[in-house]
């Protein structure tokens, strides 16, 4: 490593992790929060909440905005620079790219066949055009949590335990994080039980595990497998969806039991190129 890399990618430190943390809970919390609790006083002030409001932006691209934050701390703008650059990182094996693209899919497809619903989402009476675009606007909500999750959260998790104990807490506070949400009147997670939604977050944090391993810290494919799990195309599938999505994660667990249970060989570094100390 030459000395120029050495100056632009400290190693981001494991206490990171808890700034990363406060920063995402004050931000989703207070915002979500305040709607719940004072709703008068924050409609009035910054208007009806809904899922293309922009304090809605704010608290769901939270993880994201303090996974930077922690970054360009530790690591500066240069590190931020090669920290984003894991966005661009494709390879990963074949099978995980068919898993993302057809896989997911075909679990919404089933699970809305067990409890007797259609094969895809009906289309609204304009046609297919409005859920483009609702399609285009979901890649830049929710993947951006990805940042967070697994692009700070994961790897520094990694450093101190197994990949599977990593995902699997990183999917508890995935799962708590949403809470408030759930208080939310108006909002589609007000619809929702939570316990099934929570147990889908930590099996999806389970199984989002082995794809950034077996793609070197990529951050595109979880970003992928996060856009296709709120894709407006896909039918209502709860709660089946999260049951066959926890016998797939049973069975990678199963499979990749050796990489899942040994943190050597896991990605543990935030900015790639990361210098030790």
């Amino acid at each position: 490593m030459s000395v120029d890399e050495a100056v632009i990618a400290p190693r981001v430190p494991s206490r990171a992790l808890v700034a990363f943390a406060a920063l995402t809970f004050a931000i989703s919390w207070s915002v979500i929060g305040g709607y719940v609790l004072l709703p008068g006083f924050m409609n009035a002030a910054f208007g009806e909440i809904s899922g293309s409001h922009p304090l809605f932006f704010l608290a769901t691209w939270a993880p994201g905005l303090a996974a930077l934050a922690v970054v360009l701390a530790h690591a500066g703008t240069a590190g931020a620079r090669r920290f984003l650059s894991r966005l661009l990182i494709w390879r990963a094996p074949w099978g995980w790219w068919l898993f993302i693209l057809a896989g997911l899919p075909l679990v919404f497809m089933a699970g809305s066949a067990i409890k007797g619903g259609p094969p895809l989402a009906p289309l609204p009476p304009e046609g297919a055009g409005p859920m483009l675009a609702v399609m285009a606007m979901m890649l830049f909500l929710g993947p951006v949590e990805e940042l967070g999750w697994r692009g700070v959260a994961q790897p520094i998790l990694q450093r101190h335990m197994a990949p599977i104990w990593a995902g699997a807490l990183i999917g508890v506070a995935w799962g708590l994080w949403h809470l408030p949400a759930f208080y939310l009147a108006g909002m589609v997670f007000a619809e929702w039980s939570f316990v099934p939604f929570f147990v889908g977050n930590v099996v999806l944090s389970i199984l989002v595990a082995p794809i950034l391993n077996d793609a070197r810290g990529s951050l595109l494919l979880p970003v992928l497998f996060h856009w296709q799990l709120i894709n407006p195309f896909w039918p209502d599938a709860q709660p089946w969806d999260t049951w066959i999505l926890f016998g797939v994660a049973t069975v990678v667990v199963w499979l990749r039991r050796d990489a899942m249970f040994d943190r050597r060989g896991a990605v543990t570094d935030v900015v790639p190129g990361e210098v030790r100390p």
